[in-house]
């Protein structure tokens, strides 16, 4: 609990980065590329295997099902521990979690390429996502506990398009790769880019973690850790086994009944993992919910529109992944545009504008043909990456802002965790919809072999092999599901943005902000604090006392 000096009647002032050791002035620039690197590194792991598989399940004989679970071992692992290691690094130390996080990151990586199991292989993946769990909410959190607040929303907006583009980078890096070498120097280029980044933050990263270092909430982070591994290895399961299977819906049941322990047993902490009072802030809700339906949608798109762009117009992995580049060219750009026009009409109307451009841009790419010109994917590649970039920077803002200084590396991983969470369900329920949308469609002709049939059913890549009339037509089948899983996507992203722009409904007008601003500022010149829904009032709604107090039951407490 904070105190009061008693002569002034005003909170001791405390220094503008409170958990850093005294030193030479901070470079933020430098900061800033190094902690990009460390998360373009991470981020771009998740995607940079979907050009590699073909190679993969050659020399490696890996299976449909073991394939999948190459790509998705990394973000179950990601998703699920997020929370814990974000409470990790505002606990003994951003800068410690984040260095620990690539080394973990790097050394998988390493093993990876001498790896020649896929079993083993899927394994190593799992250890890169516990690393990157580490290092993802590090990096956002050592931004927003390092850079001031004037500067702060162009740092998050640069971290936002990093985290953007990096997925579309990695694709065209792996595919420059495999021009030359196998899918394992996809795993060396890991190691390269983590041992920079790692020196990097030794060198020029400050420390940032808390003096006072209460217990962590163990007991918090193994329920969430468990609720979070079965709500998302079922849905990442539910294609493969089907969405009616009981063990799918089982999994699911389970995910959610655990996930309410949590809520429970956070409600009752003095010290919780995740306050879920934060959720009464409806700004904090709102990005939560826009992150996590963005990327719902941005990773359900990329998983159909490799298979697309491959498999039904016959590119190879390099060119596939150069077809994509306008979303990035149209996303980087839009980050860096997202501060100024926040500044000028406010945050709700390019957060909500943003995440119309993505419907739109869906319900164009819904419209691909077996032999659509190129200017229609771009047509739709250049307003998703828009709409990415305006909703993106915005919502990670409100997200880190409704937590103080001593919680940043949670509100980050809340951010990652919406995220991951997001791109995980979107690949599973979007590639389930495209399943079921190919076998509705497909048709096949009379007196064609069983086995060649049921490859036909299983996927487009087995109908392919096939050849002939049954290749042709399971073209059009895809498409098909094409249309009906990126309209479902359209929808999503509608969804978001109604309730986000429900929950913003009636917040302060753009001079209110701006006036909020200039007193905040005032605050980290004199050392008061803001509460942590970044309102003025706490979760409950109740608000600091006159003397510059909290009450003691809802004070925030470091990690």
């Amino acid at each position: 609990m904070r105190t009061v000096d008693s002569r002034s009647g005003t909170p001791p002032a405390e220094p503008a980065h409170p958990a850093s050791p005294a030193g030479p002035a901070v470079r933020h620039g430098v900061v800033l590329f190094v902690t990009c690197l460390a998360l373009g590194a991470v981020v771009s792991a998740m995607a940079s295997l979907n050009v590699a598989l073909p190679s993969l399940a050659r020399e490696t004989h890996a299976s449909q099902t073991q394939l999948s679970w190459i790509v998705d071992a990394y973000s179950l692992a990601f998703a699920s521990l997020l929370l814990p290691a974000g409470a990790l690094g505002d606990r003994f130390g951003r800068r410690r979690a984040l260095v620990a996080g690539l080394v973990v990151f790097a050394v998988g990586s390493v093993l990876a390429v001498f790896t020649k199991e896929a079993d083993e292989l899927i394994a190593l993946r799992g250890l890169l996502g516990v690393g990157a769990a580490l290092v993802m909410p590090a990096t956002l959190s050592t931004i927003t506990s390092t850079f001031p607040r004037e500067q702060r929303t162009k740092a998050v907006s640069a971290w936002t398009a990093v985290a953007g583009a990096s997925a579309v980078v990695g694709l065209l890096t792996s595919g420059l790769l495999l021009q030359e070498w196998s899918w394992r120097s996809v795993f060396l280029l890991n190691v390269v880019l983590a041992a920079v980044a790692a020196v990097g933050t030794l060198v020029f990263v400050p420390e940032s973690a808390e003096a006072e270092r209460p217990r962590l909430d163990a007991v918090g982070a193994l329920i969430a850790v468990v609720g979070l591994l079965a709500l998302v290895y079922s849905v990442i399961e539910a294609p493969t086994r089907g969405w009616a299977d009981p063990l799918t819906l089982g999994g699911i049941g389970l995910g959610v009944v655990v996930l309410a322990a949590f809520v429970g047993w956070e409600l009752r902490r003095e010290q919780p993992l995740l306050d879920p009072r934060l959720f009464r802030n409806r700004r904090f809700s709102a990005g939560s919910v826009s992150v996590t339906l963005q990327f719902f949608v941005f990773f359900g798109f990329i998983f159909v529109a490799m298979q697309y762009l491959q498999l039904v117009r016959g590119d190879s992995p390099l060119v596939a992944a150069v077809s994509v580049l306008p979303l990035a060219g149209a996303l980087v750009p839009a980050t860096r545009l997202t501060p100024r026009l926040v500044a000028r009409v406010g945050v709700r109307r390019p957060w909500v504008a943003g995440l119309v451009l993505v419907a739109v841009a869906m319900t164009v790419l819904s419209r691909l043909g077996t032999d659509s010109p190129y200017w229609l994917i771009v047509a739709g590649l250049v307003p998703l990456g828009a709409g990415m970039g305006l909703a993106m920077t915005p919502a990670t803002t409100e997200i880190t802002d409704a937590l103080p200084r001593a919680l940043q590396n949670v509100g980050s991983a809340m951010n990652d965790l919406s995220r991951e969470l997001g791109g995980a369900l979107g690949i599973a329920v979007l590639g389930s919809l495209l399943g079921a949308g190919y076998r509705t469609h497909l048709h096949l002709p009379p007196g064609l072999p069983p086995q060649a049939a049921d490859a036909a059913r299983s996927s487009l890549a087995g109908a392919t092999g096939v050849g002939g009339s049954v290749a042709d037509g399971a073209r059009h089948a895809f498409v098909d599901g094409i249309h009906q899983t990126l309209l479902a996507g359209a929808g999503v992203a509608l969804l978001a943005a109604v309730v986000v722009a429900l929950l913003l409904r009636g917040t302060r007008s753009r001079s209110a902000e701006r006036g909020e601003q200039v007193g905040e500022r005032a605050d980290a010149a004199d050392g008061t604090a803001s509460p942590p829904d970044g309102t003025g009032s706490l979760p409950d709604g109740t608000g600091p006392r006159p003397d510059g107090t909290y009450t003691d039951k809802l004070q925030p407490q470091p990690r």
